[in-house]
């Protein structure tokens, strides 16, 4: 099938400029051949003809001198011929060269009819050419004649004779003289009209091949506009549709139009925006599975997923309190949209303060925060921010859950568990040839896992490092609870208790951690009274403070088992 590439419509309107600047061309030759046709008539034909005739004329007055010096030379008798015969010479030639001048005439006029003129000129020319003939055969021969009685007068010395043979010969001079001038000046009319018609046939080239030029102009730029249009239009609309592309609008496809290289390319387009769009589809799709962000930032540099670093990162753990007696007293699918929904409001706050989801274990959440996700220097503050958050989300959350699962009540109490460690990790793909995951590892990780679980031991619901404290300076409110060993470490780690935004601590909040802090540091001195009096203190402003209690029941067993002399103040956990 042909097809009209754009190639061939470009040399389409370049033929088509050539044709019609051909056409142009060819008229104005035409005219221009035309007109010099008519000037060749005129400098081979007009002109001499016209001269002929001058020269006609000129030889008949030649003629009549001659002979009137023969008159002359006749009256005077001279003796002397010479002079007679010379003017008789002249007589005779000036006759034959105005026989010949006419003749001359006439052949020019005769070949001017033959080559074909107009229809106006052609009877001109005849009439001329007929009055010619008509003054050299007619008229010229009865003014001989009246010469020929003339000279015989003369010669018998008659004198009426003569005169009345001169006043012929005059009558007859005149009237050939009048022809030959009558005759003259019409061929010079029918030569200047010849030439104003030439000097018209110059104006109308003129005029026709500015008119035609503009018209091959306008036709050209019309149909270069029309063309052009038909080839700008489809790459203006695969530029708005790109920009659209660009924008992240993938639902309107091009329509094709044509079969040339635009037309493929727009077929390309289409093709291009259905796997945009099959990408888009699949990375919402994804994106429920895999934190969107990780998705985003593994699409933009590939060298995150092949390459592991070693960072500073903020590690958060959430776990349920009881998930597994919780799951034993509920059907399955209550099970389910509790759980949903508790991961659903927990994920919502991790990620309004920039956290990564990393996964979810059961019933555990597992996020970070770090770069390049997040400002190095914000993680640790996003990731507390987001752990009141979430302590202040369940409440409401707890609210709605019997209506979620049609009960009047929950057969549980669902509080949350959140340990939250800041320090080095390792980032990166890390899992198998068949599948991987873009996730953290190392002791931070495990802080994080440790600080979660250590919750349990003081009955708080977020423990935090202290690496983490010193990055959120300035953001939150925190007590120090206790200095620990966890599970798999050997140094001492001081941990601690977010109580609130900078700012929002309440009263009964700031002398609980007076009192605490106080009855810590009695604690760490073995001063085993006063840390008991003070947490007492403490309980009395918050009967239900978790650390409080745990404490107290701490150095109650401590005073039944005394601790060793070296004791560095830490306290060792042994399990998870």
């Amino acid at each position: 099938m042909f097809t009209m590439t754009i190639a061939r419509k470009i040399l389409g309107i370049a033929l088509m400029l050539i044709v019609l600047m051909a056409g142009t061309s060819l008229v104005s030759t035409f005219l221009v051949i035309r007109t010099g046709e008519r000037l060749d008539d005129i400098v081979e034909n007009y002109i001499p003809a016209y001269g002929d005739l001058a020269r006609t004329n000129i030889r008949s007055l030649e003629r009549a001198l001659a002979l009137r010096t023969m008159i002359i030379e006749k009256l005077l008798k001279n003796a002397d011929t010479t002079m007679y015969d010379a003017a008789n010479a002249r007589f005779e030639g000036a006759g034959k060269a105005a026989e010949k001048e006419a003749a001359s005439s006439r052949a020019l006029i005769n070949g001017l009819l033959d080559r074909g003129v107009s229809k106006e000129d052609v009877a001109k020319l005849a009439r001329i050419d007929i009055r010619i003939q008509v003054a050299m055969d007619k008229t010229r021969s009865q003014l001989n004649e009246e010469i020929g009685r003339l000279q015989l007068a003369l010669d018998t010395d008659n004198p009426i004779a003569f005169q009345e043979g001169l006043a012929r010969v005059r009558k007859g001079r005149a009237e050939l003289n009048e022809q030959l001038e009558s005759i003259r000046s019409d061929m010079l009319a029918l030569l200047v009209n010849h030439a104003e018609g030439i000097k018209q046939d110059l104006r109308n080239i003129m005029i026709v091949s500015f008119a035609l030029t503009l018209l091959a102009a306008a036709i050209g730029v019309t149909f270069s506009i029309l063309v052009s249009g038909k080839l700008t239009q489809p790459v203006r609309r695969l530029l708005e549709s790109a920009r659209s592309v660009a924008a992240g609008r993938l639902d309107h496809p091009l329509v094709v139009e044509s079969q040339d290289e635009i037309g493929r390319l727009t077929v390309e387009f289409n093709h291009m925006v259905d796997q945009l769009r099959e990408k888009e589809s699949l990375r919402e799709t994804f994106g429920k599975y895999v934190d969107p962000r990780i998705v985003e930032g593994l699409m933009n540099r590939p060298d995150l997923a092949r390459e592991g670093q070693r960072r500073v990162m903020t590690v958060m753990f959430c776990d349920v309190k009881g998930f597994t007696h919780a799951s034993e007293q509920l059907t399955p699918n209550g099970l389910v949209k509790i759980m949903n929904r508790y991961f659903s409001v927990m994920s919502e706050a991790i990620r309004q303060q920039g956290g990564v989801i990393d996964k979810y274990i059961g019933d555990a959440i597992m996020a970070y925060w770090g770069a390049p996700f997040v400002i190095e220097a914000d993680q640790t503050r996003l990731a507390t921010l987001a752990a009141l958050e979430m302590r202040k989300q369940l409440d409401p959350m707890r609210a709605g859950f019997p209506e979620l699962i049609g009960l009047r009540e929950l057969p549980m109490a669902f509080d949350i568990r959140i340990g939250i460690a800041t320090g080095e990790a390792l980032v990166g793909s890390i899992g198998s040839d068949i599948m991987m995951n873009y996730t953290v590892m190392g002791d931070t990780v495990n802080l994080a896992s440790r600080l979660e679980g250590v919750n349990k031991a003081y009955g708080s619901d977020i423990l935090i490092s202290e690496a983490t404290v010193v990055g959120a300076k300035g953001a939150i409110e925190v007590r120090e609870i206790d200095s620990v060993v966890v599970l798999g470490q050997t140094k001492p780690q001081s941990i601690f208790e977010p109580m609130a935004e900078t700012g929002q601590l309440s009263l009964q909040q700031a002398e609980l951690r007076g009192l605490y802090s106080q009855g810590l540091a009695a604690y760490r001195a073995r001063h085993w009274q006063e840390a008991l009096s003070l947490f007492a203190q403490a309980l009395s402003v918050t009967p239900h403070d978790g650390p409080s209690i745990a404490m107290t029941e701490r150095i109650n067993k401590l005073l039944m088992t005394p601790l060793k002399d070296d004791w560095d103040g830490a306290w060792h956990f042994d399990h998870k």
